[in-house]
């Protein structure tokens, strides 16, 4: 997740200030890890020294004194250019899965051990976002389901190569 462009897209929508901006990025984006107050600020001074907000004048508040933050022409072209491009699809073919069980069979482990645990570990997870979808709204249900289905490719992958582990191994003890 950008956290940057995160918050030049919620300062798009109307100007805010810090405290709201994180309050509105804790309840869409962080679900299960709550955005720091130190890195929303270090993120808005950042932004407006590259010139993607502007920072209002101090305003009273119910605590310390508080600015308004508005985004600019250059950051609303800059959340107009993220918002356009699609997310990479998984650039790198290496997987820590795949080099853990090569790893396990160049030194002699168990690669299939190393497999059982990890399928059990994606499967309680896939409960947990299953408890996840059960109990929250549409957003947590539809997050839960992104991390499920990612589950389930890599649940797939881990039957694919248990069944080729006696090919794998041979392969990489040749080498």
């Amino acid at each position: 997740m950008s956290v940057p462009l995160a918050l030049l897209g919620l300062l798009e929508r109307e100007p805010s200030h810090g405290y709201d901006l994180k309050r509105d990025y804790d309840a869409f984006f962080g679900r299960g890890k709550a955005l720091p107050f130190g890195q929303v600020y270090a993120t808005l001074g950042r932004l407006a020294r590259d010139g993607k907000i502007i920072a209002g004048q101090s305003e009273p508040g119910d605590g310390p004194d508080r600015k308004r933050y508005a985004i600019t022409p250059v950051g609303t072209r800059e959340v107009e250019v993220w918002l356009s491009e699609p997310v990479a699809a998984e650039p790198y073919l290496q997987t820590v899965l795949f080099t853990k069980v090569v790893l396990a069979l160049m030194l002699g482990r168990d690669a299939a051990a190393y497999l059982d645990l990890q399928r059990a570990t994606h499967m309680r997870r896939m409960r947990e976002l299953a408890e996840v979808k059960r109990g929250g709204g549409l957003p947590d249900a539809l997050l839960a389901d992104h991390g499920m289905f990612h589950l389930e490719a890599d649940l797939r992958w881990i039957d694919v190569t248990q069944a080729r582990l006696g090919a794998l191994a041979a392969m990489v003890r040749a080498q």
